[in-house]
């Protein structure tokens, strides 16, 4: 049968979070079947756990934020998008500060690490929720309008439309699809890293945010250009890291999809009440497990297997 995965070891790493600008120490161990994904703030008197799941999302301004009560762990999209990628259903997540840190901008550089501890199946089966009719949420009118959407298909792939009007973006492509059944994560999503633009700083600074942006974790934009050195890591970078963070904001759902994504100027906000709105329609999906991988769409198992 197809397994659950955790890791081998914990293991631990130091970076800076993206809006807030502290410095967080992040710890990933591993946790047992039907575990889950768990973030916990150890930095407070008594450690609050907060499970990653779509119901906890209390924010969605340029992240995905989890909130129980007063306390919230911000920034979680890029770290659940590698934990899809790779396939890993249950971790315990330890950081001392509110924020996920950032790394690179990307979701490489926690492939990497997840690697680095190395990836282990577990003795149970692993879950997967299957989409049996269209899911759709929708913001906004005109040329202003943004969409989501699920749809059944047997496997797992996405699709997106950008539309920023700016001459570095326009540039680019507006649109990507990725197959998993045919494209590896790793290679075609992790490292296509966050974006932002000069003019909007001064605005996100006073509402607390981007204060640990840099050339080094984002892809920084004037008006006309981009300004890093190096350049694009892909040419669609800019609508490859939209699929990166939906896969992210959709592994809040609790377990890996068999469905289709397709959206349109989508962001964290409609990602999440795409999730609410499809675990609210209990005819719109089934939990499924396949006995062996050759019994499973080869999107599911494509990128599964052991690192």
């Amino acid at each position: 049968m197809l397994r659950q995965r955790t890791l081998q070891k914990a293991i631990s790493t130091i970076g800076v979070g993206l809006h807030s600008g502290r410095r967080v120490e992040l710890t990933l161990r591993p946790a047992e079947p039907n575990t889950g994904i768990v973030f916990h703030r150890t930095d407070l008197p008594q450690v609050v756990d907060l499970p990653a799941q779509a119901s906890l999302v209390g924010g969605t301004r340029m992240a995905s934020v989890l909130q129980k009560d007063n306390v919230r762990v911000s920034t979680v999209e890029h770290l659940m998008s590698a934990l899809a990628g790779l396939g890993i259903d249950n971790l315990h997540i330890d950081l001392n500060a509110e924020e996920v840190p950032i790394m690179d901008g990307s979701a490489g550089t926690f492939v990497y690490l997840l690697r680095s501890a190395g990836l282990e199946e577990q003795q149970a089966a692993k879950k997967f929720i299957r989409v049996l009719k269209p899911i759709e949420v929708r913001e906004g009118e005109g040329n202003d309008l943004k969409w989501a959407r699920l749809e059944p298909h047997d496997g797992f792939a996405l699709s997106f439309s950008i539309d920023f009007r700016h001459p570095a973006i326009d540039a680019t492509a507006s649109f990507a699809e990725i197959d998993f059944a045919k494209e590896s994560y790793v290679k075609a999503i992790a490292r296509a890293r966050t974006f932002g633009f000069v003019n909007e700083l001064e605005a996100l600074l006073a509402a607390g945010l981007a204060r640990g942006g840099s050339l080094d974790n984002a892809i920084v934009m004037d008006e006309y250009r981009v300004l890093n050195s190096d350049g694009l890591r892909y040419e669609d970078e800019f609508v490859k890291h939209k699929i990166l963070d939906a896969i992210g904001d959709l592994y809040l759902i609790g377990k890996p999809l068999v469905a289709r994504y397709v959206a349109c100027k989508s962001g964290h906000g409609l990602n999440n009440q795409l999730a609410r709105a499809l675990l609210a329609d209990e005819s719109a999906w089934e939990i499924v497990t396949y006995e062996s991988a050759a019994a499973a769409p080869k999107a599911l198992v494509h990128e599964w297997k052991l690192a």
